[in-house]
C-alpha cells in the first residue's frame, strides 16, 4: 500500500516539467548576474522602469484578450483574499523582524515581499505542468485578479506611501499613483477589445515579446543580486519568504478544502497563492526607491522554499 502511494505520488510530480520550468530562471538570472558586474550602474533602474511602463502592461493586455473567464466567476476573490491575507500576516511578522532603526522604506518592502507572488511566470508554469489543461483559465485569472488588484493596484499605494521619502503624500497623491498605474490600463484595454481580431502576425509577435518580458526580468533579478555588498536582510527576508510560500498556500490550500474543492481546482489555487515573490517588487523598488536588498534576498529565499514547500502541497491538495 505504502509502495503504491509512493508511486502514485512520484507519477504526479513531474520531474522534467518541473526542471523545464526551471531553467528559464536559472539562465536568465544567471545572465543578469553575470552582467552586473560590467553593467552600468543605473541599467536596474532602466531595465526596471522599462518593465513597468511597456513589458508588464504588455503581458497583461494578451492574458485579457486570451483568456475565458464565464466559468471561473469566484477565482478573483480568492486571489484577492489571498493578497489581504499576507498583507495581515505581514503586519504581524514585523513585529519580530523589525530594528530600533527601521525605516518606513522596510516596513513596506517587506509587505509587499510577504504580498506578491511570482504568479505571472512561476505560478502559470507550475499549473501548466502539475494539472489539467481543462483548468488553465483557473491559473490565468488568478494571475491577472493578483497582478491588477495586487501587483499593480494594492501594491502601488503601499509603495507609494512607505516610499520615495519619509514625508507622507497626500491621500490623493495615493490615489492618482494607483489609477495612473500603466497595467490596469492596458488590461482594460485588452479585455473591451476582445471582440476586435488582430492579424496572425501580430498576435504570434505579442506572444513572443511576453517570453522577451520574462527574459528581461528574470535578469533583472540577476543584475539586483549581482549588486548587493553585504546580505543585511536575511533574518527579515528568510520571515517573508515563510509566509509567501509556507503559511499563505496552506491557509488557502485548507479554505478550499472546506468550500468542498479537491483534486486540480485545490491544488491551482494552492500553487497560485503560494508562488515565489514576484519580480514585481523589484520593479516597484526601483520606481519608488524601497528597500532592494530585503526584497531581492526575500526573492531568493522564496525560490529556494518552493524546492521544499512544492512536494507537500502536491501530496496534501493534489
Amino acid at each position: 500500500m505504502l509502495l503504491n502511494d509512493s508511486l502514485n505520488f512520484w507519477s504526479v510530480f513531474h520531474f522534467e516539467d518541473l526542471l523545464n520550468a526551471y531553467l528559464p530562471l536559472l539562465f536568465w538570472t544567471g545572465v543578469g548576474l553575470g552582467c552586473s558586474k560590467f553593467a552600468p550602474v543605473n541599467a536596474s533602474k532602466i531595465l526596471g522602469l522599462s518593465l513597468y511602463w511597456v513589458g508588464v502592461p504588455l503581458q497583461l493586455f494578451v492574458l485579457a484578450r486570451h483568456t475565458e473567464f464565464s466559468d471561473t466567476p469566484y477565482i478573483p476573490y480568492v486571489a484577492i483574499a489571498a493578497l489581504v491575507l499576507s498583507w495581515l500576516l505581514a503586519l504581524i511578522g514585523w513585529q519580530f523582524v523589525k530594528k530600533p532603526d527601521s525605516d518606513r522604506s522596510s516596513l513596506g518592502s517587506f509587505i509587499l515581499a510577504a504580498m506578491l507572488g511570482n504568479t505571472g511566470f512561476v505560478g502559470l508554469t507550475l499549473t501548466s505542468s502539475l494539472t489539467s489543461p481543462a483548468y488553465t483559465d483557473w491559473a490565468v485569472l488568478f494571475s491577472i485578479a493578483s497582478n491588477v488588484a495586487g501587483n499593480y493596484g494594492i501594491a502601488v499605494f503601499i509603495a507609494s506611501y512607505f516610499g520615495k521619502s519619509e514625508v507622507k503624500p497626500p491621500w490623493w497623491k495615493l490615489v492618482l499613483d494607483v489609477i495612473t498605474v500603466p497595467s490596469l490600463w492596458a488590461f482594460a484595454i485588452g479585455w473591451y477589445t476582445r471582440p476586435i481580431g488582430l492579424p496572425p502576425a501580430i498576435e504570434t509577435g505579442l506572444d513572443t515579446a511576453i517570453w522577451i518580458t520574462i527574459a528581461f526580468a528574470l535578469s533583472l533579478v540577476g543584475l539586483r543580486l549581482g549588486k548587493i555588498e553585504k546580505w543585511q536582510s536575511i533574518k527579515p527576508a528568510a520571515i517573508a519568504a515563510f509566509l509567501r510560500v509556507g503559511v499563505v498556500p496552506l491557509a488557502i490550500g485548507l479554505g478550499a478544502t472546506a468550500f468542498g474543492l479537491r483534486d486540480d481546482p485545490r491544488l491551482i489555487l494552492t500553487l497560485m497563492s503560494g508562488t515565489p515573490t514576484g519580480l514585481s517588487v523589484l520593479i516597484l523598488a526601483e520606481v519608488y526607491n524601497l528597500d532592494r536588498d530585503l526584497l531581492i534576498s526575500t526573492i531568493a529565499f522564496s525560490f529556494v522554499g518552493l524546492i521544499f514547500a512544492l512536494p507537500l502541497w502536491i501530496v496534501c491538495f493534489s
